[in-house]
């Protein structure tokens, strides 16, 4: 079982930046393809950014150019950096680890981006 803690949250005004951190407990965190959702009041919860267990990165089309998720293996954490945030990212994000049979989620954090 992996636990997954979120931290970083926090609200924001429209423009700013914040920095998402997961701290995983697995020990074998390196073979795990790493995952930041997001879920905005009654909306589906949906991809952010991948990170693969050897680095390769995808995002979602609303967010590139803006995020950018990384990994410290040594650490045991992925990140997410946003910057010039909008009003439309806000929602709780999740992380999320994944490896072939099977998958772990964390609490979330809420992220509010406003004035």
């Amino acid at each position: 079982q992996v636990q997954l803690v979120e931290s970083g949250g926090g609200l924001v005004q429209p423009g700013g930046s914040l920095r998402l951190s997961c701290a995983a407990s697995e020990i074998m965190f390196r073979i795990y393809a790493m995952g930041w959702y997001r879920q905005a009041p009654g909306k589906q919860r949906e991809l952010v950014a991948v990170i693969s267990n050897d680095g390769i990165t995808n995002y979602a089309d609303s967010v590139k150019g803006r995020f950018t998720i990384s990994r410290d293996n040594a650490k045991n954490t992925v990140s997410l950096q946003m910057n010039s945030l909008k009003p439309e990212d806000t929602a709780v994000y999740y992380c999320n680890a994944r490896r072939p049979g099977a998958g772990y989620w964390g609490q979330g954090t809420q992220v509010t981006v406003s004035s």
